[in-house]
């Protein structure tokens, strides 16, 4: 938005330095805001001048959280005391730190499956280098499709810090690794399913419990890349049509996700499927914190959007 609000905000959506230019969905969700009569603003999370004093703040594009991740939760915490925070305090504690995974799979939801590795203080870099080794072999067997694995921070996005590797560059992926718990970083591995090559990552956005749409993203992960030098990977992103499986899958991940997380409803959520080698759908990542919509693929979802925002301020 170019001009100053008009009268008091009704919603703040969060964002992060230089990351409201870079939001795809920022224009349409404004301009259908601002259709159903809301009052809508950007502010930066960690702006020590912002007032969050507002009906609703919705975080958005807070895309450096990964960086500070611990301020970015205090900093949730406090807008709560004077706002309704969508997704709430506990809901972005839980989703930025993909450990989930083992969480949602110990609740019977098909996830990709893989491995763990949390720093451990004092180890010296060779006890790492063994470790990762180990963990890193087990993956690319798992991976039986693909032989390949990758390793990424459990806190993590737009595939930061991320690489896939197969069996003839283990030593890349233990660089990595040994390099984000060094840094105090925990470390997933998972097998690559090779899947996604053909067919992407499925993603299906719901606003306030509802599905909206879906969408297809093609594979960013490509072996001899390296790592993403921008604030996220380049996305190929073309409409979908989710299947009934896919959705049943996705329901199950969100009932699980609110219940943990002790909530009766999340105002968005998108959760990213991919195929395992049975054809099945697995959840790849849940995301209820920042995610995109990709609102553009379906002409009607802003307005969805803003309708979920405008009951949620009715409530």
């Amino acid at each position: 938005m170019s001009e100053s609000p008009r009268g008091p905000v009704d919603v703040l959506f969060a964002t992060a330095e230089g990351s409201w230019e870079l939001d795809r969905d920022a224009e349409s969700l404004v301009d259908a805001c601002e259709r159903l009569g809301l009052i809508v603003a950007p502010a930066i999370w960690n702006d020590p001048d912002a007032d969050w004093t507002v009906p609703l703040v919705v975080v958005r594009s807070t895309w450096d959280y990964t960086e500070r991740l611990e301020e970015f939760l205090r900093w949730a915490e406090s807008v709560e005391r004077s706002a309704d925070l969508a997704n709430p305090s506990p809901v972005l504690r839980w989703t930025t730190d993909k450990r989930y995974l083992t969480e949602l799979a110990s609740e019977g939801v098909r996830t990709v499956p893989g491995e763990v590795v949390v720093p451990v203080a004092g180890a010296a870099d060779i006890e790492a280098a063994a470790m990762m080794t180990d963990v890193i072999d087990r993956q690319l067997r798992a991976g039986a499709g693909s032989g390949e694995a990758v390793i990424k921070p459990t806190v993590s996005a737009g595939s930061k810090d991320t690489l896939r590797i197969g069996t003839d560059d283990i030593d890349s992926g233990v660089d990595l690794a040994v390099g984000l718990l060094a840094a105090g970083r925990a470390v997933l591995v998972q097998p690559y399913l090779c899947s996604v090559d053909r067919r992407g990552e499925t993603g299906l956005v719901f606003f306030d419990g509802a599905f909206s749409h879906a969408f297809t993203k093609a594979a960013i992960l490509r072996r001899g890349d390296g790592l993403v030098s921008g604030p996220f990977a380049e996305e190929r992103i073309t409409p979908a049509v989710a299947t009934n499986e896919e959705r049943v899958v996705a329901y199950s991940a969100l009932e699980v996700a609110q219940h943990h997380c002790d909530v009766e409803s999340l105002l968005y959520a998108r959760v990213d499927l991919i195929h395992d080698d049975d054809g099945d759908p697995v959840v790849l990542e849940l995301e209820l914190c920042e995610p995109s919509f990709f609102s553009e693929v379906d002409p009607e979802s802003a307005d969805r959007f803003a309708r979920a925002v405008r009951d949620r301020l009715g409530r």
